[in-house]
């Protein structure tokens, strides 16, 4: 056999044995060889946070955008408060305003961030609106007003917070309601027995 039959021949059998190779290999349920590791490995599970699904929709996200402009609200009507009220009470209260809805509001950010939620960045027009009441109001006045305002706030808020914490869909949600519930229960009865006191009437 010639030269040249022979190269023909070691060509024409190098190409059976791989399209032979390639069928075995494509073959379905055959990916690689028997012992092959997977080419993708999977990370340790871990448990999940929600039901699967990092987006917050419908109540749950309106809830979010409520609390943010009503916690921001808190915080600078606590700090008015803290700097016009005449009762040392009314005063300490706002104080408690300021510090326990600053901490709230950084949670809220924080779950807002894991949730890839933009929040508003400012408060609602009726807070301004109250804001700019109080800042004209002095003494007594002033005083009167902002306990007014806080039980109303509070009642409103309790309300919130308690829904979510048992009805929200998204279990992050409902777990930061239900972490800051009891410190809003608690606010309501301080500025209830305030009010009581004061003759603050809703």
């Amino acid at each position: 056999m010639s030269k040249r039959i022979k190269i023909i021949s070691l060509f024409f059998s190098v190409g059976i044995f791989t399209a032979l190779g390639t069928a075995c290999g494509e073959s379905p349920g055959n990916k690689g060889t028997a012992n092959s590791e997977p080419l993708v490995k999977t990370e340790p599970a871990k448990p999940a946070s929600d039901k699967g699904d990092t987006v917050v929709t419908g109540g749950d996200l309106a809830f979010m955008n409520d609390a943010a402009p009503g916690g921001m609200a808190e915080v600078e009507l606590g700090n008015l408060a803290a700097q016009k009220a005449q009762s040392p009470a009314v005063k300490t209260f706002g104080q408690l305003m300021a510090t326990d809805h600053s901490k709230a509001n950084e949670e809220l950010k924080l779950l807002a961030a894991q949730k890839k939620v933009t929040l508003p960045t400012g408060v609602l027009p009726t807070h301004k609106e109250l804001m700019d009441k109080l800042s004209k109001a002095s003494g007594a006045d002033f005083d009167m007003e902002y306990v007014k305002a806080m039980v109303a706030a509070h009642e409103k808020d309790v309300a919130a917070f308690e829904n979510v914490s048992k009805t929200a869909a998204d279990a992050d949600v409902k777990a930061f309601a239900a972490k800051t519930l009891p410190t809003l229960k608690m606010h309501l009865d301080m500025i209830k027995s305030m009010a009581d006191k004061m003759g603050v009437k809703p």
